[in-house]
């Protein structure tokens, strides 16, 4: 009998550790997709990895940043490992940001971009979400807080969080 209540306990805390904050989101983490959902640019045996930082990609998948050289198409886990790869002088074309409503891709020019929520970022201590519509941009905000900018702003931020 006890090895039936250990057992239950035990099903109970793992299933307690999964449960959904967001019916869209399949663990603890806002970031994170499933494997199914995510679209990866880049190709290889380390596809799955930012090419800066080796964070996993669907593990960060919502705060996910992808561009393009000549030779390479390239994902990063964050604004950040994008601004720190462009900080080293590379040219970059194509950038794009995942919308955390559709989980596409789309051109960081379109993106809304919601700074500073209360919903943990990547590699941030001042969360960055990007959003193809402004209204479901102004309905996380309403939800999470934190302002609504370009990428260009979000970017700014971006370059002032390792600083401190």
């Amino acid at each position: 009998m006890r090895k039936i209540y250990a057992t239950l306990v035990i099903a109970l805390l793992f299933a307690g550790c999964t449960i959904d904050k967001e019916p869209h989101v399949k663990s603890t983490m806002f970031q994170s997709v499933s494997p199914a959902e995510a679209t990866l640019t880049q190709s290889g045996k380390n596809k799955e990895f930012c090419v800066r930082c080796g964070m996993n990609l669907i593990m960060y998948y919502k705060t996910s940043h992808a561009a393009e050289d000549e030779k390479h198409h390239y994902q990063y886990c964050s604004i950040h490992c994008l601004e720190e790869h462009l900080g080293e002088g590379v040219t970059l074309k194509n950038p794009k940001v995942v919308d955390v409503d559709s989980l596409k891709f789309i051109p960081v020019g379109d993106a809304y971009y919601v700074v500073g929520s209360n919903v943990r970022g990547t590699m941030t201590r001042v969360s960055k979400y990007a959003f193809l519509n402004r209204s479901m941009a102004k309905e996380f905000q309403a939800k999470y807080g934190g302002e609504i900018m370009s990428f260009k702003g979000a970017l700014e931020v971006a370059k002032k969080d390792f600083k401190r």
